[in-house]
């Protein structure tokens, strides 16, 4: 399948249009979404008013919806280095209480909170259906691989880990490498310098419209955004999102990076739009 471009750059004549890709990691090549499901349902059940099981399960995607949206920025904030990662989190957390019946947490009954998240989360840790193909096709290509995250080192290398992952796309850049994150220019051109490929001639495919594709365009690199259907974390003015390549599955990077599908991810690209 042919991706779908938006005044992206011309392909390459001769072999593939880059020498490596950088990968977001969340709701990229990690369901990280799916996880997030897991999580908030957790502490659902244990912070907030009980619910007949069909009214629960849409208060979980009330949480998921209100949780990825961030409509205050403290994600946003804490990569841009102004607040620490648990004040950023707790503030969400108080929100999202604040909104379906629960309690406010201070400092210690945040921790506990925390602990019932993150044993759900980290549960719930898995690649998407269609990455191991993908790399794999990447890789016998002769690409490089790395990701850059806004998530902390610690955190996305268990991810990477837990997704068995980490050993074909080791994460290079965190937002604790320079202390802060995309869509800032510096930490792009520092993951190409670690992955040891020239920016023009390198990928970075995510998906956020902003952060992630115009990010990565606006500092010299191939953007790729990643709009797989269904909800977006936020909304996205469509016109704004040019000089970039658009998928909608992860099986369609191989192609849209002028790089032959093997068998795998062809069949991978198949059932991803069945």
């Amino acid at each position: 399948m042919t991706a779908p471009t938006r005044d992206a750059a011309p392909r390459a004549t001769t072999g593939a249009l880059v020498d490596g890709v950088l990968f977001d990691i969340d709701d990229t090549i990690v369901d990280t979404r799916s996880a997030f499901v897991a999580a908030l349902a957790a502490v659902g059940a244990r912070y907030l008013p009980p619910l007949p099981p069909d009214e629960a399960a849409r208060r979980d995607e009330a949480l998921l919806a209100m949780w990825r949206a961030d409509t205050n920025g403290h994600y946003r904030r804490y990569t841009r280095g102004e607040v620490p990662y648990l004040e950023q989190k707790r503030a969400r957390v108080n929100e999202l209480h604040a909104a379906h019946g629960g309690p406010e947490l201070d400092e210690a009954a945040f921790a506990a909170w925390d602990e019932v998240f993150d044993a759900a989360f980290r549960a719930a840790w898995v690649a998407h259906p269609e990455t191991e193909a993908v790399l794999a096709t990447l890789l016998d290509a002769g690409l490089a691989l790395g990701a850059l995250s806004n998530a902390a080192t610690s955190m996305q290398t268990a991810k990477l880990t837990a997704a068995g992952l980490v050993d074909r796309v080791p994460l290079l850049v965190a937002v604790d490498t320079l202390g802060f994150g995309k869509p800032d220019p510096r930490v792009f051109l520092e993951a190409c310098r670690r992955l040891g490929t020239d920016p023009a001639r390198t990928a970075y495919v995510g998906d956020e419209a902003d952060v992630d594709a115009l990010g990565a365009r606006d500092a010299g690199l191939v953007g790729v955004w990643l709009d797989r259907p269904g909800a977006r974390r936020h909304p996205v003015d469509e016109a704004s999102v040019t000089g970039v390549t658009v998928i909608r599955s992860l099986a369609e990077l191989p192609d849209a990076l002028g790089v032959p599908a093997g068998p795998a991810t062809t069949a991978s690209s198949r059932a991803s739009t069945a």
